[in-house]
């Protein structure tokens, strides 16, 4: 199966492609997703949620642009360039994954890299010769739209492009306030847009460079990802020392007010004409608070889990949305508590019940010493704030209750916590998780169970699709399809992700042209 990060699927999360609305794809069978990009713009991307499989390369871009009647807050780009950074370990996903089952850490990345390449050989000594590295050809004096995504495992890191400015414009489908940035720390799941002029000289190549940010290991610097900024009348190869990080690699102040210095373009709209800035979300009365606690990893039944608020989600084999349709009971719990759980932690299905229209408040604690970021599908919403130390009902006081970014995906720093704001504007079961493949898998997610008192569900919502799989309790209903090709299951499974990632970034253009 396929996610989308940032596609919300309005009232529709039959598409939504995780494990709590739909079944996996059996190996050698298709499924054809069908979804309406409906009031959205911006930079996304699709990854397989199941089983760490991002990191085996299983990713690609989605780009929604405006329709032509509706107005960007900057002059139309030169070019448009789609650019993936993230960790990445010489393991594939199996074995990464009986690390995690077996109690151990997943330790040290081997690289970091971009666009699925490895770094240029800036230093001798630290980079391998024969390595192919990524290089971005540019026409001097033109701008370029830089879409940036951070797919990797688990590592926050650090981007900048040699002698150059990147203007941010857009997060995750939200216009920002433009300002300019020689670097910006992009944790791991998070999309940004960068406009950037090629007003160098080109007396040579320039770098651009991904590095791990928050970590104590001097090995780290072999990690470091670079790319190749090449102009059409470069003068010779890029050299010289990488530029360099923000003066405290390890100094989260920085990257916190960083964040805070993220704020929304209110005066401009986004997908419709009408400003971002016209919903005013500090004035609406919030139905529902949240707040979800991590904690580092812990021992649950003999084996290591990680919790929200004291629970370790364990998926179950029906998905919660299917268990709905069918009036099968006993597949999860309505009892996802607001506040974090006292007691021993559990491992359990539970989900967090709420009402189609209501205004949800959610704060994500962050009491393990790594940075986490949260994802919700089917929706945007605010970042109304951020700070370290536990977050109280006064900490409400230093809320942005105007321009806070809209986004998906959010950082929480060690230690520290993010108030989120978002309107239940679309009935169905949505995931919330960590981006942090090694969390997420160990248990860190839930969902949110929406549902329109006045209608049910299938009148609000979108019916389920007619291409439905069965699996669980619901097993027999499943049709046979006959597997495509004759590739035997055990190479299958070998499918080389980039070939899919291109395949499938193909069938996602095509159905969001129609």
């Amino acid at each position: 199966m396929l996610t989308r990060d940032g596609i919300q699927q309005r009232k529709n999360c039959w598409q939504d492609g995780v494990l709590g609305t739909t079944c996996p794809i059996p190996p050698g069978w298709n499924w054809t997703y069908n979804f309406q990009v409906k009031d959205q713009i911006g930079s996304f991307f699709y990854f397989p949620p199941l089983g760490m499989q991002r990191a085996a390369g299983g990713f690609g871009g989605i780009t929604v642009n405006n329709r032509a009647v509706i107005s960007v807050p900057f002059d139309t780009p030169d070019g448009d360039i789609t650019l993936f950074i993230g960790d990445w370990y010489k393991m594939n996903h199996t074995h990464l994954r009986k690390m995690l089952d077996d109690g151990k850490e997943l330790g040290m990345p081997d690289g970091v890299l971009m666009n699925g390449k490895g770094p240029y050989r800036y230093n001798d000594s630290l980079v391998p010769d024969g390595i192919e590295h990524e290089t971005i050809k540019v026409e001097p004096g033109k701008t370029y739209r830089f879409r940036v995504h951070n797919v990797g495992v688990s590592t926050s890191l650090n981007l900048r492009i040699q002698n150059h400015n990147m203007a941010l414009v857009e997060t995750e489908g939200s216009y920002t306030m433009k300002q300019n940035f020689t670097n910006l720390d992009i944790h791991v799941g998070q999309s940004y847009s960068f406009l950037v002029t090629m007003d160098q000289n080109a007396s040579s190549d320039y770098y651009i460079v991904a590095s791990a940010r928050f970590v104590n290991e001097s090995l780290w610097t072999r990690v470091t990802g670079v790319a190749i900024l090449q102009y059409s009348n470069s003068k010779g190869k890029a050299s010289g020392p990488l530029p360099d990080p923000p003066n405290d690699e390890y100094d989260k102040t920085f990257s916190m007010n960083q964040a805070r210095s993220i704020r929304m373009n209110v005066s401009t709209g986004a997908a419709r004409p009408n400003p971002q800035g016209s919903f005013h979300y500090g004035s609406i009365n919030v139905s529902q608070v949240y707040k979800l606690r991590n904690e580092p990893p812990v021992i649950i039944n003999g084996k290591k889990r990680t919790t929200l608020s004291g629970i370790s989600y364990s998926p179950p084999d029906t998905p919660l949305r299917l268990a709905d349709l069918y009036d099968k009971k006993d597949v999860y719990t309505l009892d996802f508590p607001t506040m974090p759980i006292d007691g021993p932690p559990v491992i359990r299905t539970s989900v967090i019940n709420s009402t189609y229209k209501n205004f949800l408040e959610i704060v994500f604690q962050n009491n393990d010493s790594t940075v986490q970021t949260y994802h919700i599908d089917g929706y945007a919403f605010w970042v109304v704030g951020m700070d370290y130390g536990e977050w109280t009902e006064n900490s409400r006081g230093t809320y942005n209750k105007w321009d806070g970014v809209s986004r998906c995906t959010t950082q929480v720093f060690p230690g520290a916590w993010t108030a989120v704001m978002l309107s239940l504007d679309s009935p169905g079961f949505w995931n919330v998780r960590t981006e942090n493949l090694d969390t997420w898998y160990l248990g860190q997610e839930t969902y949110i169970r929406v549902v329109d008192p006045n209608g049910g569900y299938n009148v609000t919502e979108m019916v389920a699709p007619d291409n439905m799989l069965y699996c669980g309790l619901l097993k027999d209903k499943q049709k046979a399809q006959k597997p495509h090709g004759s590739r035997s299951s055990a190479s299958a499974a070998k499918l080389n992700y980039h070939v899919l990632a291109a395949l499938v970034s193909l069938v996602v253009a095509l159905v969001l042209g129609h």
